[in-house]
């Protein structure tokens, strides 16, 4: 069974789930992860949920605030083992509840074309493409999406 906890940036569950999303992604953008990197940073994400199989943290991700009305979500990431298991859309669904909590209309992301499981999942989430916004705006390997969470 899959469990959730809503956290910051400094649990340690997460540090370690983010150290093992960084290493994967390193190797997907190859020469672009830097670029991606610096966009990456979880010191100051105060909204992070985490996902627990048996007591083991399987998966996590993140909401920050992009504008005034839209969160973005970040850090996502399941382990090899547990992928298929619906921790990531778990994770998603209730990144999207917060968001709506703390009375945000959408959420936005970003995500890479060699990422094809993320792309899968944003979609049946019924996440819908948009343009490459802010930092992304022109970045050939990038690809963003927004739902409306209100």
């Amino acid at each position: 069974m899959i469990t959730l906890i809503r956290t910051e940036s400094d649990n340690q569950d997460f540090r370690e789930l983010v150290k093992q999303l960084d290493a994967d992604l390193a190797i997907r953008d190859g020469s672009e992860h830097e670029f991606y990197a610096q966009f990456n940073k979880v010191d100051k994400i105060k909204h992070v949920v985490v996902a627990y199989e048996d007591d083991i943290p399987v998966g996590c991700g993140a909401i920050k605030e992009l504008t005034s009305e839209a969160m973005e979500v970040k850090r996502m990431y399941t382990i090899p083992a547990s992928r298929g298991k619906g921790a990531a859309s778990m994770v998603l669904s209730e990144l999207e509840r917060w968001s709506a909590e703390l009375n945000y209309k959408t959420c936005r992301l970003e995500t890479g074309k060699k990422q094809p499981e993320a792309i899968a999942l944003y979609l049946k989430q019924n996440y819908k493409i948009i343009p490459n916004y802010g930092q992304y705006a022109g970045v050939e390997n990038s690809v963003c999406f927004e739902k409306s969470i209100q």
